[in-house]
């Protein structure tokens, strides 16, 4: 019977979770025990707990010394688990270091050490090459979403940063899809293997083909988003290029929605996954990059308007939705003259949509950005307190709030947020006067 430590239970408990499931109880055993793990197991299933519990749990009692490293594909992954890390109310430090963050806060950030260093593989070799972070002291590597950043052409950062590592003595990698055979660069040989693939519900998707009798689908996408609601929605294209242009007609047919894309400043990418996540935009546009390694909420509807080339990123998409006991949708669209994948699951009805439909309902929240974060000394119980007391809201007009280091984005009910931000325009937050606005 595998068991965790006594003393991370409670901190288990600051992410509500009481028990961990069977992949995370093994990798936790696992990876302490061996110089070298690979864990396989689908998006969504608690992947970055299953490394971090043991991590921390060989953390040693020293200050200022990078004791692990963490390499992530995106910028957003290497965010969700300094979250998560975060969260756990630990006494170590952790800091992420990525591109389109200021290279000068890291370098400070660096100068008092962090027990855990996140990453992604361009940024960490550029602080490696910078001599601004000591690595002499790092006993554990964890290449996190392995896969993804060999598919994203980062051979050469990961291969750099292995050979500037001097004293490791453990890796763990960690992949969504399988690994027959591990590049020469990571000086990894015979891992033990936890393969938790097969553990992926297929049968709870249900999967729509439709067919637009036009060669642009743009048609068939608005019908379809007015057929399923305001429900959570991820529509899936190929490039970014379709994504904006797809974002400019719907926006004229008055569909709230939002986009996600690698070419997007980082700013606005995190705000798309906040007003995402706080449930004030319902419907996502993104490429593949949405596909894995974020932190969103359960997903009731995926929609591939271009289908992917390889089926395993039609299998990513897809496994955004229908996770743990819920159930899921997803849809296939095609023109008269594109034939269904290969990869296209054998069983899949052609949905015929409604003549007549009506737009989705508006969200019921909005967010509303506050001008003051974690490193103003702000927290959610102040916004809380001072959006009730002082901006006449009810705590039930109030939903998730996220708070960052400078920012926090609150969802406010959506008739209750003008007044809000009127009201808050003359008052003080912690005494201080602080810009409240609609988040753009």
């Amino acid at each position: 019977m595998i068991s965790i430590q006594p003393h991370l239970l409670p901190h288990l408990q600051k992410l509500g979770i009481t028990a961990l499931n069977p992949m995370q109880l093994s990798a936790y055993e696992t990876i302490q025990n061996n110089a070298a793990t690979v864990v396989l197991s689908p998006t969504g299933s608690g992947k970055t707990l299953g490394f971090l519990l043991p991590l921390i749990a060989g953390f040693q009692n020293i200050e200022n010394k990078v004791q692990a490293m963490v390499i992530v594909p995106s910028r957003e992954l290497a965010i969700q688990i300094e979250d998560v890390f975060k969260k756990l109310q630990l006494p170590h430090k952790v800091n992420v270091c990525y591109g389109g963050h200021p290279f000068s806060i890291e370098r400070k950030n660096l100068s008092h050490p962090p027990a855990l260093l996140i990453g992604t593989p361009g940024r960490i070799s550029d602080h490696i090459r910078r001599n601004t972070v000591d690595l002499s002291t790092i006993k554990t590597l964890v290449l996190d979403e392995f896969d993804k950043s060999l598919e994203l052409g980062f051979h050469n950062e990961m291969a750099f940063i292995i050979e500037s590592l001097p004293n490791t003595i453990k890796k763990v990698l960690t992949s969504a899809t399988p690994l027959d055979k591990l590049p020469a660069f990571t000086h990894i040989e015979n891992p033990v293997r936890l393969n938790f693939l097969q553990n992926q519900k297929k049968q709870q998707l249900t999967t729509y083909h439709l067919q637009s009798p036009d060669n642009d689908k743009l048609l068939v996408l608005f019908n379809l988003l007015c057929y399923v609601g305001n429900e959570p929605t991820l529509v899936f294209c190929n490039h970014r290029d379709a994504v904006e242009r797809i974002s400019v007609l719907l926006a004229k047919e008055g569909i709230y929605h939002d986009v996600f894309h690698g070419g997007l400043e980082q700013e606005d990418r995190e705000r798309a996954l906040i007003k995402f996540r706080n449930g004030s935009m319902n419907i996502l546009l993104t490429t593949d990059l949405a596909s894995r390694g974020l932190d969103i909420p359960e997903i009731k509807h995926i929609i591939h308007y271009q289908l992917p080339l390889q089926e395993d990123a039609f299998i990513h998409r897809n496994g955004r939705t229908a996770r743990m006991h819920a159930e899921g949708k997803s849809y296939i669209l095609t023109t008269a003259e594109e034939y269904l994948p290969t990869y296209a699951p054998t069983e899949i009805e052609l949905l015929n949509l409604p003549e007549e439909q009506s737009l989705p309902e508006v969200p019921a929240f909005t967010t509303v950005f506050v001008g003051a974060g974690k490193k103003n000394k702000v927290n959610k119980i102040d916004i809380v307190g001072t959006f009730c007391q002082v901006g006449g809201l009810q705590k039930e007009d109030i939903g998730v709030i996220s708070v960052a280091d400078f920012a926090a984005f609150v969802a406010v009910k959506r008739g209750k947020a003008m007044d809000l931000i009127k009201t808050m325009r003359h008052q003080k937050l912690k005494g201080k006067q602080v810009r409240i606005d609609f988040c753009r």
